[in-house]
């Protein structure tokens, strides 16, 4: 798997379901523990509300760290369905809370699953999708003089600047796909008359490769 999906923007969306109140808080979470400190924030934040019933995916398929709470909800209510929001949006590095007010009246087992459902789809056709992209990262060092054009210049023909160093030379962080390995070389090479050569120093997930 070289490519997996995410939210492109943080996200909250609020429904009532007879006078009970669900705020799903929709965001990018690089890890367990920061999905676990947004619950907790947000307990503190809205202490007076009754749940706060979470869900999140962490890490790129086909394996990623998969969670959910019903947070006092009768069990399968909650949690559960939540996370099947964003199993069938094939996101993840993300995490839903979804809290709720109770307004008095019972909603039943399958009034719950389908309030916290649309709660978090609500939410998540607020924040929209990016598309993160494996990258072999490239290394590539260039005198003060030429690092200017040379950027702009891989930048229109669609590789991704990770980064930018400037020293006695400038160094550049390239990102592009694996298979993009030898046309990189090739590309640098025609740039700089053969001057400058590229050197793979690692991989790493970016966002959008094409933005």
């Amino acid at each position: 798997m070289t490519s997996y999906l995410t939210i492109a923007r943080d996200a909250d969306a609020e429904i009532e379901v007879k006078r009970s109140r669900f705020l799903c808080t929709l965001r990018r979470v690089e890890d367990e523990a920061a999905a676990r400190a947004l619950v907790e924030r947000l307990r503190k934040e809205h202490w007076d509300a009754r749940h706060h019933c979470s869900a999140f995916v962490i890490g790129p398929p086909p394996g990623p760290v998969e969670r959910s709470s019903d947070d006092g909800e009768p069990a399968g209510t909650a949690g559960a369905p939540m996370l099947e929001v964003l199993r069938g949006r094939a996101l993840s590095d993300v995490a839903a809370v979804v809290t709720r007010w109770f307004g008095g009246t019972l909603l039943g087992t399958g009034g719950l699953a389908r309030a916290y459902t649309d709660a978090v789809r609500a939410a998540a056709d607020e924040a929209g999708t990016i598309r993160r992209t494996l990258v072999h990262e490239h290394l590539l060092r260039l005198d003060h003089v030429d690092a200017g054009r040379v950027e702009s210049e891989l930048r229109a023909r669609g590789v991704a600047v990770l980064g930018a160093a400037y020293d006695a030379q400038v160094e550049l962080r390239l990102g592009v796909p694996a298979e993009a390995g030898t046309t990189l070389a090739g590309l640098v090479a025609e740039l700089t008359g053969g001057t400058a050569e590229t050197a793979m120093v690692g991989e790493r997930w970016v966002d959008n490769l094409d933005a």
